[in-house]
């Protein structure tokens, strides 16, 4: 069997600080994307415009939100294949999600029309911002085989440790996507259809360059070797077990993903039942959660990936080691996150809107969405762990069962307690998932 050369920085609290800070940046930087896109259509645009922008990019966000599993199994597979030193497999774990997303790119592209007719249909907009909400979809949406096999490409960087990597990948995203959003919109005068191109183009752009860092890397041992690659290649199409192991994980990963998808909607659906200015108020409370989220997460993708080296490896004390730090780390930067937000949560809202009704209601669940990002910790170590030990059937079930618990809870908590009932269900639904997700975790550390 053909060996890695590791290049795993030794287990300590900086070398897992030196991993994640990358990790932090390049999710932090996500964001970007969309921001840019309305700045630029924010001030060449029309207010009908931005609407659909609006519009057009929920779309993407749930398309590809539902499709994050390509990220997630693909960091698992290459940190098992890479502990266990298997060339050959660390190469097939990265190109068997490489062509499931790039096939299901395509397919999406196929089927541009009859999808955004039928997301248009329901979504009910004007027709201005409807004609303008289709344009960007039927122009961005020929980027989606690259954001897909980006998926794929960056789970496989991270899986192999390479987050310094992982961040000039989404660098040259964001940095491309404004440079070309302005150039087609602005100078050009392309409106939202230029920036659905500009953003397709940065996102092809962006998955040639992580292609590149990926056929690069030493470890692999394919750049300049194409008896290799092609032995590789014959072997991706004759394991069977391979390809069925990778489905069931990836369908696993997609119920859990859409259980997530399902709550964060019930949560929405339930707030806006209150008053347009409790559904505002919810809207800027999240995007705090979410600003949060990208801390916890870089500790998460961490564990993903030297979990899975050290269960790969059989490195049973590397193991313990690697989950005590990072849950170390991760506790104290949600002890220091919740703080902030409880203490300076206020101005940081008032940055956000300047309508007081809206303000008034988000000020008054600060402290929920405190306690909430201080007790989400154990949820995203959790999923960072299993993801690491591909466990992903339990991952599913967890949040599967948390959402079964969630809706009740929280459909009670917003008749008899408002937003306040709505934000205790919150927590429960986060904490219920850490509860689930334990004793699968505790039986795989004994296995």
């Amino acid at each position: 069997m053909p060996t890695l050369i590791s290049n795993t920085p030794a287990l300590s609290r900086r070398s897992v600080l030196q991993q994640a800070w990358p990790i932090i940046l390049a999710s932090a930087s996500v964001p970007l994307l969309g921001m840019v896109d309305s700045a630029v259509i924010g001030h060449y645009g029309t207010t009908h415009e931005l609407a659909a922008l609006a519009l057009g990019a929920l779309f993407f966000n749930f398309v590809y939100w539902g499709f994050g599993f390509l990220r997630m199994a693909t960091t698992g597979f290459v940190a098992r294949a890479s502990g266990a030193g298997d060339r050959r497999q660390l190469v097939a774990a990265i190109v068997r999600p490489l062509l499931l997303g790039l096939g299901i790119g395509v397919l999406l592209c196929l089927l541009q029309w009859p999808l955004a007719r039928a997301f248009h249909v329901l979504m009910g907009a004007g027709p201005q911002v409807l004609a303008g909400s289709q344009d960007y979809v039927l122009a961005r949406i020929w980027g989606a085989p690259a954001a897909l096999a980006l998926y794929a490409l960056c789970g496989a960087l991270i899986g192999q440790g390479r987050s310094r990597a992982l961040l000039a990948v989404q660098v040259l995203l964001n940095g491309s996507n404004a440079l070309l959003d302005i150039t087609l919109a602005g100078c050009l005068g392309m409106g939202v259809y230029g920036i659905g191109l500009g953003t397709a183009l940065a996102e092809w752009g962006s998955c040639l360059f992580a292609l590149w860092l990926v056929w690069r890397c030493p470890r692999l041992g394919l750049a300049g070797t194409a008896s290799s690659a092609a032995a590789v290649w014959r072997e991706l199409f004759a394991d069977r077990a391979a390809w069925r192991q990778m489905w069931v994980a990836n369908g696993d990963l997609l119920v859990r993903t859409l259980c997530l998808l399902a709550g964060f909607a019930w949560f929405a659906r339930l707030g806006g039942q209150l008053g347009a200015a409790t559904l505002a108020a919810n809207h800027l409370l999240l995007q705090l959660v979410a600003f949060s989220a990208f801390f916890l997460d870089g500790f998460a993708h961490v564990a993903e990936a030297r979990v899975g080296a050290a269960l790969g490896g059989n490195d049973r004390a590397g193991l313990r080691r690697i989950v005590r730090l990072t849950s170390e780390l991760a506790l104290l930067s949600a002890l220091l996150l919740s703080a902030m937000l409880w203490l300076g949560g206020a101005p940081v809202l008032g940055l956000l809107t300047s309508l007081a009704e809206v303000l008034a209601q988000a000020q008054a669940q600060l402290p929920w969405v405190a306690l909430y990002v201080l007790l989400s910790v154990a949820a995203f170590q959790l999923d960072g762990l299993c993801i690491g030990a591909m466990a992903t059937a339990a991952m599913r079930r967890a949040a599967l069962c948390s959402l079964l618990l969630f809706v009740p809870v929280a459909w009670l908590g917003q008749r008899y307690a408002g937003n306040h009932g709505l934000w205790a269900a919150m927590l429960l639904f986060v904490v219920a998932r850490a509860v689930f997700l334990w004793p699968a975790w505790r039986v795989l550390q004994r296995a």
